[in-house]
């Protein structure tokens, strides 16, 4: 098997990408055709005839066009990206990080790449953020933020 089949299947099963534009025409049924094959896809995904898979990217994706695009609320956005995360079949790069940061997102009311970052610099073992966004930064606890022109604390 060459690299280039490596995603073809996994164990007799077929894998393959879902790409951010056919979520959203699912999560927003914008273009009602599009968004029932997507159904379809997902139904068959649910009975284990396909496994779909995704990444942050996509998710980051998702949010940015259904906030700046669609002018969706993000409380709303929030509940339609956990939706996704927890759609049976499809797998989902480092899910938990991204539930994590899309309830920090509303409740914290910061950008999501913004809790994203500090959720995986938690995650990671990082406890020091150097940004010029000190307003969003400060509101997760767990991290330190300083804007670039200070002292790193580091090794003289």
């Amino acid at each position: 098997m060459g690299r280039r089949d490596l995603g073809l299947q996994r164990m007799g099963e077929v894998v393959a990408f879902l790409d951010t534009n056919v979520i959203l025409r699912y999560l927003l049924n914008d273009i009602p055709e599009q968004a029932e094959a997507v159904d379809e896809l997902l139904r068959e995904a649910e009975e284990g005839k396909i496994l779909l898979r995704t990444n942050a990217l996509v998710i980051a994706e998702i949010v940015w066009t259904c906030e700046s695009y669609y002018e969706l609320p993000k409380d709303e956005i929030r509940d339609k990206v956990l939706m996704i995360l927890n759609t049976p079949g499809l797998e989902v790069e480092d899910a938990e990080l991204l539930a994590e940061a899309v309830v920090l997102y509303v409740e914290k009311n910061v950008d999501f790449i913004d809790a994203y970052n500090a959720c995986w610099a938690r995650e990671e073992g990082i406890p020091l953020a150097y940004t010029f966004d000190l307003k969003h930064f400060r509101r997760f606890g767990w991290l330190e933020s300083r804007a670039p022109g200070r002292s790193t604390g580091g090794r003289s």
